[in-house]
């Protein structure tokens, strides 16, 4: 595996990430079939990484993506923008009234509590992102001088969205890559995305295609199974164990499958109830296992953990951390933002440090 070279700061944003942002109706304590009132707040796989890197971390960012013009189109901006996340790649589309050609995408979630699992109930069929076409966005001028990213991020929830979302995303890797604008992708396998337009078999082909373009691949273990049909073995169905060189052996049969891929990361997620999980994450990296072992964690919303991996990883690589430091990064980094609620993290870099190293809970003030 070759070394990921990171991009000088003479660039417009440290990272852009292409995706689709919702807006996230959550229940709090209660669940979506039974509750009354709904706090909101904005999320989205790809998103999330950009706005983490910008709140958390401080970075340049920016999302490629679009939204209905109505308002509920502008809540979401006006969250977008209080994540300080640039929003001048916006595009809007003009609302026919009643959502019949173009709408905003809505993502009902509900925490889960101890035996609970937490859920997802998305409603985010027609949405202005899904309708984007190769074209759309100036990819040569974004990347180019002038402009320009230290990194690129998007996803397989993206290719998921429409026929033509998977050759958005493959016009953007491409001018990344002639840019030398390092690549990321997080599979992010969603099966209520896929079912209809053709299950894993779509996906796979879909995917395999995609992750030829990419530096720094991400996903769980289920996610490599679906997306790109590599199994893992000796872990059960329930995850209870998961043996380090069964994901040492499934990470090298990616790598051997792909070689232009430079780094590869899986968390490592046991979920003992929805409240309390088992936490860490393993990397493949120049041909070396980075292995964080897992530690139990508490668990408020669990919902974005591995978004905040990926963005806490990317840190450290665009901060020219040694890659140890950045795999455990992402994993502090994914364990604070599962402390709070929504989709995105309300960590500080100083409280990200701190768990690295291996720091307390004991009140600050």
């Amino acid at each position: 595996m070759d070394p990921l070279p990171i991009p000088d700061t003479n660039r417009r944003w440290d990272c852009l990430s292409l995706g689709e942002v919702m807006l996230r109706l959550d229940p709090g304590e209660g669940r979506i079939h039974t509750t009354r009132h709904f706090q909101v707040w904005e999320g989205g796989g790809e998103y999330n990484v950009a706005r983490g890197l910008r709140r958390c971390f401080g970075l340049r960012t920016a999302v490629a993506t679009a939204l209905a013009d109505n308002p509920v189109g502008r809540l979401v901006e006006d969250l977008i923008l209080q994540g300080g996340v640039d929003t001048s790649l916006l595009r809007w589309v003009p609302d026919d009234g009643v959502g019949r050609t173009v709408r905003n995408g809505l993502n009902f979630t509900e925490r889960g509590f101890g035996l609970r699992a937490a859920a997802g109930c998305s409603d985010r069929g027609h949405t202005a992102i899904s309708r984007l076409l190769p074209g759309d966005f100036d990819w040569e001028t974004l990347f180019g001088i002038g402009n320009g990213a230290r990194w690129f991020h998007t996803g397989g929830i993206f290719a998921a969205l429409s026929d033509s979302t998977a050759a958005v995303a493959a016009g953007a890797m491409d001018a990344a890559r002639r840019h030398a604008t390092p690549v990321s992708y997080d599979l992010n396998y969603r099966a209520s995305l896929w079912k209809s337009i053709g299950g894993k078999a779509k996906a796979q082909e879909v995917n395999r295609a995609l992750v030829r373009k990419v530096d720094l691949l991400l996903g769980n273990e289920e996610d490599f199974s679906a997306m790109l049909g590599v199994e893992i073995k000796g872990v059960g169905e329930d995850f209870a164990e998961l043996p380090i060189a069964s994901y040492e052996a499934m990470l090298r049969e990616v790598a051997a499958a792909y070689p232009n891929l430079k780094l590869i990361a899986t968390t490592l997620r046991t979920a003992h109830t929805a409240s309390r999980n088992a936490w860490g994450a393993i990397a493949l990296y120049q041909d070396q296992i980075v292995h964080v072992a897992q530690r139990d964690i508490d668990i408020y919303d669990r919902v974005g953990g591995g978004d905040s991996f990926a963005s806490g990883l990317i840190y450290g690589l665009l901060a020219a951390k040694p890659i140890e430091w950045a795999v455990r990064c992402g994993v502090a980094h994914g364990a604070l933002a599962m402390t709070t609620p929504g989709d995105t993290s309300m960590a500080t870099l100083a409280e990200v440090e701190r768990v690295i190293k291996g720091g307390s809970a004991r009140i600050a003030r």
